[in-house]
């Protein structure tokens, strides 16, 4: 869950098939070639690089020249991801009813194994009806459910079998004491300034009696003082707040976004969660939900997809988010427009504030081929996987019944060929594919120059699929409303909206065919491009994904048209 949408808490410490004709863009083309207008646009990934000189998809294009309507019945795209605003008002029909069952009779009428699911599941649900809000991180997991079988042993002490397991034992254990160092002295930075910041704001009244200061404002002070104050190092040296320090940490605030006490005292409760939750090897979140994580069963869980809780906004909005991407109304003339206008959402929540559980990834993918869904979104992902033979069989049971999965390749910065980021349909220890229905998706920005590939995208020339639009997206989000996100979580979707557009015209192609589509029919971009987290290196962009290309819509369904009439 850390690798949702750039989800980033703003602190630092402060201590311390056939393929068609590919549109090629040559590298002499940079973003000045770009009407800065267009940029603006809040739907600057649906455009298309020969008409607009935008980078996106081509997906207006695609609308312009199709007038055709969809041959199928709705496509089923689940969303494996947080709770979802059901009343959002661009989302209102576009979600998926189980019509074989009754709502809320307490009875499980299509004997699926879940009760009154007639929207989804959520599986991270309490039987008050309530939800898990935060959960370990899984390296935390990891840790305790395997330090009886490692902890203080060494090789020769560990059956040959057992290595590799030992191994990424001390890989989880040496994250969880990098991290618990790291978020405890912030916490400990956060307590200061919470206890500071009355005493700097008082301090400042006397220059801002309005308290209406600006960061520019603070900066211009904070270097006058520092100068011309003669006592303000030795002030500082002997522990005093004289105004030149007040200024100095009052500046800080602005730059980790606490323009307030109440800024402050929420990142506090944030960080306070993270150490005492998220790190903490007597923290167990599935008491609440009351199942056993190490067995794989149906019916935990309840069927409140929405009980969403204000408070916890940044986290549960996501999946309203992700699903505006993808089927947003198109025709209602408010909000955004999504991909796929045919398109069934089905929600399955499995997302808590910390890492997801293997469990719950392998049961919510089940849930969603059983029911009918073509489409499995997964807008998620982890750098540990304590149960990942589940999900390999949850992934092959999807191929069977020719379901695609969409991944994200994550927000690390890192090469996942390197680094290992799950769920992946690849097993890490000897690289080989467990399945042939996996896309796992980068994120790239608006700009056509070096930084087009987005600075927070992993990458990986052998297991990162292909790119999408995931920077500065406006999308749909809680409460009833639309927002301006960035991150793969938003670069996922869009490949899932057009694997749903390209069903609903032809449905008769196998989960191996749209797959293939999809990568061939990239758009190319012949340009060199930093590499994330790479300190200024530049490569080629065809050596940052599996097919060196970016999704384009219009190419995919044109394609699959070619593909369609060869199967008949």
């Amino acid at each position: 869950m850390k690798s949702f949408c750039i989800f980033i808490f703003l602190f630092i410490f402060i201590i311390s098939c056939n393929s068609i004709k590919e549109a090629k863009i040559s590298s002499t083309i940079s973003s000045d070639g770009i009407n800065a207008s267009k940029l603006a646009l809040q739907n600057w990934f649906q455009k298309d690089y020969q008409q607009d000189a935008v980078s996106g998809i081509s997906l207006d294009k695609y609308y312009t020249q199709n007038k055709k309507k969809p041959k199928s019945k709705s496509v089923i795209v689940a969303v494996i991801d947080t709770q979802i605003d059901i009343h959002h008002e661009d989302l209102k029909g576009q979600l998926w009813i189980n019509t074989k069952e009754i709502p809320n009779n307490g009875i499980d009428d299509d004997h699926n194994g879940y009760v009154d699911d007639v929207n989804g599941w959520n599986f991270l649900g309490t039987p008050s009806g309530g939800y898990v809000v935060w959960a370990n991180f899984e390296y935390t997991r990891l840790v305790r459910d395997w330090a009886p079988l490692f902890k203080n042993k060494t090789e020769s002490q560990i059956p040959v079998q057992e290595l590799s397991n030992l191994k990424e034992y001390h890989r989880a254990l040496t994250k969880l004491e990098e991290e618990a160092i790291y978020y405890k002295n912030w916490l400990k930075s956060l307590n200061y300034s919470a206890v500071t910041y009355p005493a700097a704001k008082d301090s400042l009244k006397r220059y801002f009696p309005k308290e209406d200061y600006s960061y520019q404002q603070l900066d211009s002070m904070y270097k006058k003082y520092k100068i011309n104050d003669k006592t303000f190092r030795k002030r500082r040296e002997d522990g005093d707040m004289d105004i030149g320090t007040m200024i100095g940490f009052m500046k800080a605030r602005f730059d980790f976004n606490e323009k307030s006490l109440a800024d402050v005292k929420e990142n506090e409760t944030q960080i306070d969660s993270i150490v005492n939750k998220n790190l903490n090897l007597n923290f167990n979140e599935r008491t609440a939900i009351g199942d056993d994580p190490s067995v794989l069963e149906k019916g935990y869980g309840n069927n409140n997809i929405s009980n969403i809780k204000v408070g916890y906004r940044p986290i549960q909005d996501h999946a309203t988010k992700v699903s505006g991407i993808i089927a947003a109304n198109r025709t209602n003339s408010i909000g955004i427009k999504g991909i796929a206008e045919n398109v069934k959402i089905m929600p399955l929540n499995i997302s808590a504030s910390g890492d997801e559980h293997d469990k719950d990834i392998a049961m919510a993918i089940r849930y969603a081929v059983d029911n009918g869904a073509k489409v499995i979104n997964m807008s998620f992902g982890k750098e540990f996987s304590l149960h990942k033979q589940w999900v390999f069989e949850a992934f092959q049971y999807a191929e069977e019944h020719d379901v695609l999965l969409v991944h994200v390749a994550g927000n690390n910065s890192f090469n996942v060929d390197e680094n290992p980021y799950y769920p992946s349909d690849i097993a890490y220890d000897d690289s080989k594919e467990v399945c042939g229905n996996f896309i796992n998706v980068g994120s790239i920005s608006s700009k056509l120059d070096s930084s087009f590939v987005s600075s927070f995208s992993n990458y990986g020339k052998q297991n990162v699929d292909l790119f999408a639009p995931g920077e500065e997206i406006y999308t749909t989000t809680y409460p009833n409303t639309y927002a301006t996100d960035s991150g793969t979580s938003l670069a996922g979707p869009m490949v899932s909206g057009t694997a749903a557009l390209i069903w609903s015209y032809y449905p008769k192609l196998s989960v191996q065919q749209v797959k293939q589509i999809i990568l061939e029919s990239g758009t190319a971009y012949d340009i060199e491009v930093l590499v994330p987290g790479g300190e200024g290196k530049k490569v080629k962009f065809s050596e940052l994904s599996k097919s060196g290309k970016v999704l384009n819509v219009y190419n995919a369904m044109q394609l699959a048209k070619k593909v369609s009439k060869k199967k008949r």
